[in-house]
């Protein structure tokens, strides 16, 4: 958060205790990143696109369409 940038080999692996359809949103997110969903293969499940920033209290949240361990923010 409040990143004005990142590297183009650098990213954001988040890791769960269980699966499920965890929300993602992009509050004082400065730059546009890529959500991808994994399950506990790290198998591909959901890919979000260019998540663009957010600095209003209300912004969009992103969901998977299936259940996950894992996801991974890149550059958008």
């Amino acid at each position: 958060m409040n990143r004005t940038s990142m590297d183009e080999d650098n990213g954001m692996l988040f890791v769960f205790d269980q699966p499920g359809l965890h929300t993602f949103w992009m509050k004082n997110t400065l730059i546009p990143l890529d959500i991808i969903w994994m399950d506990d293969q790290y198998q591909v499940v959901y890919i979000r696109h260019s998540a663009q920033p957010c600095i209003v209290d209300a912004c969009q949240s992103y969901n998977p369409s299936a259940l996950s361990y894992y996801a991974l923010e890149i550059n958008g």
